[in-house]
């Protein structure tokens, strides 16, 4: 019997249960055994505020131990990889991706409409505490760190003290959490993050028995969509954690599939809110993402995420697509 593949995965809950998912799908779809080896990253061990940590901080450790050997596989978040390639990694599969939409948990079942000014929202993202701002309800947006169940208790707690908080339906899911989910968030109030709610499987580019493999569990059209997403954020040359939102849908079109790209980029406080969307076939889907980063930097966007460290060309325009 062959021995079994090591998938690293960072140890916590959500992170183990979508590690697990892929292991089982993997033995499921080639008869492979997976075991499950836990990783401590950079990002674990702070409970400095996400965008402070820097770009892949959940991921290096990872990397590194694929590099060294000590594993044979990774699975990330997919929204958490540095946009550019990883030397001698490939990813070798994007699994079916889940409902890529924010989430919001709020006390007594309430959505965001019904939340009154001055109500306490706990966001980790900026792109989020951005958005939330652009809404101009006045609500009172607050930064927070750890695991699901950590940020969850901060509303439903015994010990709770916010009103509402934000998360990744994706992950609420994959935990089997969905149910205590208030309101899905239209794409058109909350854009998600780039490749929110996928799945990437990562391998060495020098294992191609395994890189076959694991290709069973590519889906192409969650690949197409964050490739286009992925693009966008790469051309904008902002980090994962930067107040970049964009959402790609495939759909069929007249001649064929097509990718819808919506993108944004938001000012920290939401007094500054550029939103575009592009159209093409999944063949380009790394074009329509350059193309409409493209456009939003004509626009001003560069200006925007200065504010955050942007070190792109600078520019003083601004434009307002509503």
């Amino acid at each position: 019997m062959s021995t079994p593949l090591r998938l690293g995965t960072r140890g916590s809950a959500l992170a183990m249960a979508q590690s697990g998912q892929v292991a089982d799908a993997l033995t499921a779809a080639t008869g492979r055994r997976v075991e499950l080896v836990e990783v401590v990253t950079a990002g674990d061990r702070s409970s400095a505020p996400v965008h402070r940590l820097g770009v892949g901080v959940f991921v290096s450790a990872l990397r590194d131990a694929l590099v060294a050997g000590t594993i044979d596989l990774a699975v990330h978040s997919y929204k958490d990889l540095p946009t550019a390639a990883a030397p001698g990694l490939h990813i070798a599969a994007v699994p079916p991706r889940q409902d890529p939409r924010d989430a919001l948990i709020a006390t007594g079942g309430r959505t965001l409409a019904e939340l009154p000014p001055g109500a306490t929202v706990g966001t980790g993202a900026l792109r989020r505490t951005a958005q939330l701002h652009a809404l101009g309800l006045q609500l009172e947006v607050t930064p927070i760190r750890g695991n699901v169940d950590t940020r969850l208790a901060r509303v439903l707690g015994p010990d709770a003290d916010l009103d509402a908080v934000v998360l990744a339906r994706a992950g609420l899911a994959r935990l089997d959490r969905a149910d205590v989910i208030t309101e899905t968030l239209d794409p058109m109030l909350m854009l998600p993050a780039p490749a929110q709610g996928a799945l990437a499987v990562e391998c060495r580019i020098d294992d191609p028995d395994l890189v076959e493999l694991l290709a069973v569990l590519d889906h192409a059209p969650s690949r197409a969509a964050v490739t286009a997403e992925r693009a966008l954020l790469a051309t904008l040359e902002a980090g994962c954690s930067a107040p970049v939102a964009a959402y790609a849908e495939l759909a069929e079109g007249d001649d064929g599939d097509e990718i819808y790209l919506r993108g944004a980029v938001i000012s920290p406080d939401g007094s500054r809110d550029l939103r575009l969307s592009r159209t093409g076939t999944p063949a380009d889907a790394a074009e329509i993402g350059k193309a409409l980063a493209a456009e939003l930097l004509d626009l001003g966007a560069d200006s925007i995420l200065g504010q955050e460290g942007h070190t792109g060309p600078g520019t003083q325009q601004f434009g307002s697509t509503g």
